[in-house]
């Protein structure tokens, strides 16, 4: 029943959008008494947590399948994970909503802000030798604002995802503590790769996963590296 009613709120949050759906509508969906889904999750917001830890770990995985074989250097990892971000909200108005709701709410931000401390600390910790785990805490909340930030103004012609990706690499790898041709580096690892179909396709491989959990397999398709 818990599965089920994750899935059935995935596919509801992308077809109306998360503030358009209503616990109710979960439950109808899914086939499950009301009183039954308030007592597993209690609020949408619950069940919005359930969402932003599979999401988080979708995409880290997606990355990891990507860069396999590639490369081991984890500043170019985190730059291709968040790139990877970027082009999911991007990729529909309805996704775009549901990032801007898990770092607007209180318990999906906090969920965001302590996952990806501990993955800043894995990626960003040799610049930092000093730093304990609360000071990157400290530093997840200014990115997070950072993100959330770039998520929420849509692309147009003039700004373009490449600019958005550059100047979101700019400013968060600053906040860690990378130097300008870390920061270079970076922008120009990114760009090698199709993260446009590399979204798609994550998404799709959620929603497959999430609609059958022991079949299914988040996967991406790495583009030739030498077209």
């Amino acid at each position: 029943m818990r599965a089920r009613l994750i899935s059935v709120s995935a596919k509801l949050f992308l077809r109306k959008g998360y503030s358009s759906t209503s616990l109710r509508e979960i439950a109808s969906e899914a086939g499950v008494n009301i009183g039954s889904l308030m007592h597993l999750f209690q609020t949408k917001e619950t069940l919005l947590c359930e969402l932003v830890n599979f999401v988080l770990e979708g995409q880290f995985r997606a990355a990891e399948q990507l860069l396999d074989g590639i490369t081991d250097d984890k500043q170019l990892f985190w730059a291709a994970e968040t790139t990877l971000q970027l082009y999911m909200a991007e990729s529909d108005e309805k996704i775009r909503e549901l990032y801007d709701a898990a770092y607007s709410l209180p318990k999906t931000s906090a969920i965001i802000y302590q996952n990806i401390a501990e993955k800043i600390h894995h990626y960003f910790g040799e610049l930092h030798p000093e730093y304990e785990k609360k000071d990157f805490y400290e530093l997840e909340i200014a990115s997070g604002s950072i993100i959330r930030g770039f998520i929420a103004v849509r692309c147009d012609v003039y700004f373009t995802m490449e600019r958005k990706v550059k100047r979101y690499i700019e400013t968060a790898f600053r906040v860690y503590g990378a130097d300008d041709g870390q920061i270079a580096r970076a922008i120009a690892f990114v760009s090698q790769f199709d993260f446009k179909k590399i979204a798609s396709q994550t998404i799709d491989a959620m929603l497959a996963y999430l609609e059958n959990p022991m079949h299914s397999s988040i996967f991406i398709e790495r583009k030739d590296q030498n077209q």
